[in-house]
């Protein structure tokens, strides 16, 4: 009888390199991707989710993606087991991913589940505690097979069952990345971007926005932290932040997942960024967020502007005094 995996697909090189052994096998693999809106893979059709498509149809297998929705947010504001340097929450964000694969490993028929860890290659998920945590915690005890590092652990279930020749995994371990790019030289494995993946969630930059959104949020929304990843974030309220677009795309972006009833905010009489006010919509708010974003114009300092504010498919004008310098805006800026 022919086995089937469940894989964990990113679209790196260590997932990738695991899919392609267990191919190598004889064994049917189904891929399953997660995309998260922390994922610093994001170039245009470069994105994880692109990559692990990409891989899925070049090996011609089924692939799954899953969304990380409200209930990884709650994971990332409290996790069990902490944080690295950032607010990442690595062990309990694999924990997480492994529960998924347990439910849908019913659901598409596989047997086991494989991944591309590698023992010692991150500091925090992958030491050998931790990933006997993780597997205990997911529920995969004896049905979560490493095929990159397997010869460090003891035989899983497909091994001990020869489903897999525990003679043809591999024990590589530590994060030196050499043994990894020569296999993937030797089994043909080509075109792999994200070799070693990334976590926004790591990057201590990225900590302010994070940390603001989960002390002035009492709903968590998955939108507002996509939207992290673009403009500049200012607090002007308690329940109230105005994101101000960089750029043309930044602009375009904040204007299609402004949600009914924000208000966007533009200065009439010159080149400007767009201003989108998310949560509470107080008139104090709006004219504060208006004062700010003309900062970020070419306005004469001091002279009353116009101001268009587009909510809820109507358009209004707000004359506003630019009256703000550098040093009063800091006290609102978030993160640059």
């Amino acid at each position: 009888m022919k086995r089937k995996a469940l894989a964990l697909l990113s679209g790196g090189l260590d997932s990738t390199l695991a899919v392609k052994m267990m191919l190598d096998m004889g064994i049917d693999v189904e891929a399953l991707n997660f995309t998260s809106p922390f994922c610093t893979c994001t170039g245009k059709n470069r994105g994880c989710k692109s990559e692990a498509i990409r891989v899925a149809e070049e090996f011609k297998i089924p692939i799954k993606v899953i969304h990380k929705g409200l209930d990884y947010l709650n994971i990332v504001r409290n996790p069990q087991y902490g944080y690295g340097k950032g607010l990442n929450p690595c062990v309990d964000c694999r924990i997480y991913l492994l529960r998924k694969a347990k439910e849908y490993m019913a659901e598409c028929g596989a047997d086991f589940i494989i991944t591309g860890e590698v023992l010692g290659q991150r500091p925090m998920s992958q030491r050998r505690d931790t990933l006997r945590v993780i597997e205990r915690d997911s529920g995969l005890e004896g049905l979560l097979l490493r095929p990159l590092s397997a010869q460090h652990f003891e035989p899983t279930i497909a091994e001990r069952e020869g489903w897999v020749d525990r003679e043809k995994l591999l024990a590589i371990k530590g994060r030196s990345r050499k043994e990894l790019f020569e296999l993937a030289e030797e089994i043909d494995v080509k075109n792999y971007p994200c070799p070693a993946g990334g976590c926004l969630l790591t990057e201590l930059s990225f900590v302010p926005k994070m940390q603001d959104l989960f002390d002035h949020s009492d709903d968590l929304d998955p939108r507002d932290f996509r939207l992290l990843k673009i403009g500049r974030h200012l607090r002007v309220g308690e329940r109230t932040k105005v994101i101000i677009g960089r750029d043309e795309s930044d602009n375009d972006l904040l204007e299609a997942a402004r949600k009914e009833g924000e208000a966007a905010i533009t200065w009439l009489d010159g080149n400007t960024p767009v201003g989108v006010i998310t949560g509470r919509q107080a008139p104090e708010c709006l004219d504060l967020s208006a004062r700010i974003m003309l900062r970020y114009t070419k306005a004469e300092k001091g002279v009353a502007c116009r101001i268009s504010v587009r909510q809820s498919g109507t358009e209004q004008v707000l004359t506003v005094c630019n009256d703000l310098d550098e040093e009063a805006v800091k006290g609102y800026i978030i993160s640059l």
